[in-house]
């Protein structure tokens, strides 16, 4: 076994070819059909919910952020697992309440939604985040001209940010919420005749491998959802606590170990202030459950030398896959895990620069990877691509094709 790949051991083969769902690539992708494509592993998925339950207390709640990968066939998969969804948009919305889901365990988060959203949302009966004032007083117009008390939990800006995180979502100024300073005027406001009010959002940050950092954050989130629950003229059905559990992508990143951070729930659960007694509590996960599972493939179409570098020239790209770019958040692009399907591991090896087809050189699959010596035809595959892949990418961008998607 080569070095070039720290997950290879844990991939699953048949005579070297990496198996996806118990099959080879090229029969995915027959049954896809096309390549570039998505593939999807129902049965990692189950898996990750079934890890998360076996491993976290058995009062925490998990909903699946549909954001991570609203695909539709896998939310109707998730739905059947988890306790709940969490939308960002009227689209999102309608997947989620097709897929069936009770509309008491859908909520919608977003920091700039449009009235239009806002009445769907409140007609449909689904919990809103609410995450401004003035989105507060457009919520009471809801009431007035449907008739239909809103739903309705506040997403805080907490004045503490979780450390160690790919992307900071709270702590200081930020677009996110109501800063908790400002809450309690707005909870003492309150006219809880024209509202139903359910709760908490603290959402702090995501992506982080870091347990320490995680365990410090829910320990400050407890503390600010008691002081917020102590401040407000109704029961606090429920805290949505956020997510923030990260996936390793790139050399040197571990698996986050969920022993500690479990551990420290299970105590802050316990140890509740009476006036969170009967609160239930959620972690909203995206990417740490569906991230794992996706595979992106597309096909070498070309190889080529230029100035003594190697490139493999492919049909898949940016325009499908914008984080494994390096163009959806990276300071310094890193390579994604990436594979041969036929060949995982071979003492043929080259050094190659994978890319697309698109006319920009940040159109990039791999940078200055060793991989086996590859040929036109041959299947790249790109690891971790479950979350943010295809619905996070500009797909019309120079009028390529569409990335297919298969859930299997």
């Amino acid at each position: 076994m080569s070095k070039r790949h720290h997950r290879l051991a844990t991939l699953a083969s048949d005579k070297n070819q990496l198996l996806v769902a118990g099959r080879p690539v090229a029969q995915l992708v027959s049954i896809a059909g096309a390549s570039p494509c998505y593939i999807y592993d129902r049965q990692a998925l189950s898996a990750r919910v079934a890890q998360f339950r076996q491993q976290m207390p058995s009062s925490l709640r998990l909903h699946y952020a549909i954001k991570a990968n609203p695909m539709p066939a896998l939310v109707n998969h998730m739905a059947q697992y988890v306790d709940g969804l969490d939308v960002a948009s009227h689209q999102e919305m309608l997947i989620a309440l097709g897929c069936g889901m009770s509309t008491a365990h859908i909520s919608f988060a977003g920091p700039a939604k449009g009235l239009h959203e806002l009445r769907a949302a409140v007609a449909a009966g689904i919990t809103i985040n609410v995450e401004s004032s003035l989105e507060l007083e457009r919520l009471y117009q809801c009431y007035d001209e449907l008739g239909i008390r809103p739903r309705v939990a506040f997403r805080v800006n907490p004045d503490f940010e979780l450390k160690s995180s790919g992307m900071k979502m709270a702590g200081g100024p930020k677009q996110f919420g109501i800063d908790a300073e400002q809450m309690p005027a707005i909870l003492a406001g309150l006219d809880l005749n024209r509202l139903s009010f359910q709760g908490f959002h603290i959402f702090s940050g995501s992506q982080n491998l870091n347990a320490e950092s995680l365990v410090a954050c829910h320990g400050q989130t407890f503390a600010l959802a008691a002081q917020l629950a102590n401040q407000v003229a109704a029961p606090v059905q429920h805290v949505n606590i956020g997510g923030g559990l990260g996936i390793p992508y790139f050399p040197g990143e571990q698996t986050l170990a969920l022993d500690d951070i479990a551990q420290n729930l299970q105590c802050l659960l316990d140890q509740r202030p009476e006036v969170l007694a009967h609160t239930e509590f959620v972690m909203e996960l995206g990417r740490w459950l569906v991230g794992e599972a996706g595979y992106y493939v597309c096909q070498v179409t070309d190889k080529k030398q230029s100035r003594g570098q190697t490139y493999l020239m492919t049909n898949g790209g940016l325009h499908h896959h914008l984080a494994n770019s390096g163009n959806f958040g990276q300071v310094l692009r890193k390579n994604y895990p990436v594979v041969l399907a036929h060949c995982l591991d071979s003492d043929e090896q080259e050094v190659v620069e994978i890319v697309g087809p698109l006319c920009t050189p940040l159109d990039i699959i791999g940078a200055k990877l060793t991989l086996p010596t590859a040929a036109v035809g041959d299947y790249i595959v790109v690891l971790q691509s479950g979350a943010y892949g295809a619905s996070a990418s500009p797909q019309k961008f120079l009028g390529h094709p569409e990335v297919a998607e298969l859930l299997i």
